[in-house]
């Protein structure tokens, strides 16, 4: 390997993923801090682990991560973005199981927007007859 770092940016929501892969033994950083630091619930946990379950390379690579913007579970599939991602750029061996799983695939919901006359973007103000 000529360059032993490999980059992948992932987003979902508000949030922005840079995630980095340097070969290791399966370290995961996700802001200078341990996922488990980092992430509370065991399935935000499982959710940045999935692309690196679905290729095997679980012990064959470190994961450095710097995320920023939205809530833990956008976070968490910005993170899964970017690891694919970064997978594809290691070997493209990688990609028909991650492009099957659907981690390549920017998901593309988003907050919808307040709209006038009513509190949220669709919740209107409570009727009453009288």
């Amino acid at each position: 390997m000529a360059s032993a770092r490999f980059y992948g940016t992932g987003r979902r929501k508000k949030s922005v993923a840079r995630v980095y892969l340097v070969p290791g033994t399966g370290n995961i950083t996700i802001n200078k801090r341990s996922i488990d630091e980092y992430f509370g619930l065991e399935t935000l946990k499982v959710t940045v682990r999935q692309p690196l379950a679905a290729t095997d390379t679980v012990d064959k690579f470190d994961v450095l991560v710097n995320v920023h913007g939205g809530g833990y579970t956008g976070q968490a599939g910005a993170i899964r973005h970017g690891i694919s991602r970064a997978l594809v750029q290691a070997d493209a061996e990688y990609r028909p199981a991650l492009k099957a799983a659907g981690f390549l695939t920017r998901d593309p919901r988003m907050k919808e927007r307040k709209k006038y006359g009513l509190k949220a973007a669709r919740r209107a103000p409570q009727f009453s007859k009288r």
